[in-house]
């Protein structure tokens, strides 16, 4: 059985900073970006713990070929993908994942 994943955009609340990654658990590992369960990592050295965009796919290969296409586009590349689904910016575990 396949397994799917998740692509996400976090970032810190003055929005300077944007971190793309991949996952299989998107309310895990958003709760572990927040609660700082890496401590060195990229994400709790710029505190970015905001989550501005997510897509699913039916496969985590799927998810990581989308997480490479976007990290190897421009920053402007990326917040036309989360102005497209979050022109506001929301931070989307407080109002979507976090409640699934």
């Amino acid at each position: 059985m396949e397994r799917g994943g998740c692509v996400y955009i976090i970032t810190n609340y003055t929005h300077t900073t944007l971190y793309t990654g991949v996952t299989s658990d998107l309310q895990g590992r958003i709760y572990a970006h927040i609660h700082g369960l890496f401590p060195n990592s990229f994400s709790k050295k710029y505190k970015l713990y905001k989550l501005v965009y997510y897509n699913f796919f039916s496969t985590i290969e799927d998810a990581i070929a989308e997480e490479k296409r976007i990290k190897a586009g421009s920053r402007a590349k990326k917040e036309s993908l989360i102005n497209e689904v979050n022109p506001n910016w929301s931070d989307l575990y407080e109002t979507e994942v976090k409640h699934w």
